[in-house]
């Protein structure tokens, strides 16, 4: 075969890279779910697929989808949670996060538990949520804990078939098939409803919130599947329920025919830390460019000295926050200030070690032992004790009593933050301190006195 011939994949591959933030099964074909049965060299390097689809490739690189092996946060931390843990239900699910994490590297064999050396991990599936995971699914087994079915090829001497979007793909590479899964939200549900590995709790339940919100409409027109904002993304295009989602035209690789849209492949998400420490700036501007098109937030006095607070969610297809929701922060930040600019009243201030106040107003999800008692480590949730996230296109009202009435020249400031792990967590980690990790304000409004 021709040099030019082997790095070519499809232009079928221009479809869902698979979003996958915690827990995952992989399920082989005609394999059940807890048999590992691939080989390391069924998989194609992405930088294979990189010499045909090199905007899709460019795209792709420092997303989080390709950052999900090296993130330090998801790395160090998910150790941190299996320290200590002497219950096998705690344990099991402690040790699962590489099925998602690396999930070449879990079907085939290495790493099968977070304990593992993770820097042993090979090349390929190093590169964490890549091409020939996604674009070798090829039906659900379940919707959650990532029930996907695959059929990958036998590497690159003989590809197999890639699954993507288009039914008129012609790759001289590999064989190409139409996937109507590549355009449904369920392959993304797959990972992104998650249960607890033993005890069955929801950790994570991102594609039930779509699924029972009004983005998943029964009229076409107005059904908005996850691709629909997260495949819409790219710089200067937020693409939110809030905002304007324009087709993004183009080829999806080199010599493959024009069309009138190319599913994006940058998936920030919210996380604007992570790929700036891996130097991936445009990413992260992405991740705040979304985030500040996901809420508005309003202010009204209702008596001289108590503030309402409303903060609406506007341009998330889920609930804000979503994901792991007892450790993303979404908060309220509420300041009063003199004439001076100092402060008369203020809460939902980090303190000295970035922490945040127990009594900050927050909307997430609380974990529990089963027993009552709020857990931290989702390894030991055997309950729900709470969840006061905003469902899409809902609101949440909180009042804030200022303890004293404004004066003239006074400024009353209310701010929608967010920030993707508590600093408390993190600084509890062993080894060198992880972040601070950035705080964005995603809504902001004032009122002078």
């Amino acid at each position: 075969m021709h040099k030019k011939q082997r790095i070519r994949i499809a232009a079928a591959c221009s479809g869902l890279a698979l979003l996958c933030i915690a827990l995952v099964w992989a399920v082989p074909v005609d394999a059940s779910s807890n048999e590992n049965i691939f080989k390391p060299d069924q998989f194609i390097d992405p930088e294979t697929c990189g010499g045909c689809h090199d905007e899709i490739m460019a795209q792709w690189q420092g997303s989080m989808h390709n950052l999900s092996h090296k993130d330090p946060v998801y790395t160090r931390v998910a150790k941190f949670f299996r320290q200590g843990l002497t219950d096998a239900g705690q344990i099991e699910e402690a040790e699962s996060c590489v099925k998602c994490h690396t999930p070449v590297g879990y079907v085939t064999g290495f790493p099968q538990k977070v304990s593992d050396d993770l820097s042993q991990t090979r090349e390929i599936p190093a590169q964490g949520i890549q091409c020939d995971y996604c674009h070798a699914a090829v039906d659900v087994a379940r919707m959650y804990n990532n029930g996907l079915v695959l059929s990958p090829g036998q590497g690159e001497d003989n590809p197999g078939v890639k699954h993507g979007p288009f039914d008129d793909s012609e790759p001289d590479f590999h064989d190409a098939a139409f996937s109507k899964l590549h355009t449904d939200s369920k392959i993304c549900g797959t990972c992104h409803n998650v249960k607890h590995m033993v005890f069955g709790t929801d950790l994570e339940t991102t594609y039930t919130e779509w699924e029972n919100s009004l983005y998943n409409s029964p009229d076409p027109d107005k059904h908005v599947p996850c691709q629909g904002c997260h495949m819409y993304q790219r710089p200067g295009v937020p693409a939110t329920g809030s905002t304007a989602r324009p087709d993004n035209p183009g080829k999806a690789a080199v010599d493959a025919k024009q069309r009138p849209h190319i599913f994006t492949h940058n998936v920030v998400g919210a996380n604007s830390g992570v790929p700036e420490w891996f130097s991936a700036k445009e990413k992260s501007a992405m991740a705040v460019e979304r985030l500040t098109h996901a809420a508005d937030i309003f202010l009204i006095m209702i008596d001289n000295h108590t503030a309402r607070v409303v903060v609406t969610n506007t341009g998330a297809g889920h609930s804000l926050p979503t994901g792991v929701g007892d450790l993303r922060q979404v908060w309220v930040e509420v300041t009063l200030t003199d004439s001076d600019g100092k402060p008369v009243f203020q809460t939902g201030i980090p303190d000295e070690n970035n922490e945040l106040p127990e009594n900050t107003v927050m909307f997430k999800t609380i974990l529990g032992d089963g027993l009552g008692n709020p857990v931290i480590n989702m390894a030991k949730a055997k309950q729900i004790l709470s969840d006061t996230r905003i469902p899409a296109g809902k609101s949440a009202v909180h009042l804030f009593n200022l303890r004293s009435t404004p004066q003239k020249g006074h400024t009353l400031t209310a701010r929608l933050l967010y920030r993707s792990m508590p600093q408390k967590i993190l600084n509890q980690v062993p080894g060198p301190l992880l972040g601070p990790l950035p705080v964005v304000e995603m809504a902001a409004t004032q009122k002078t006195f």
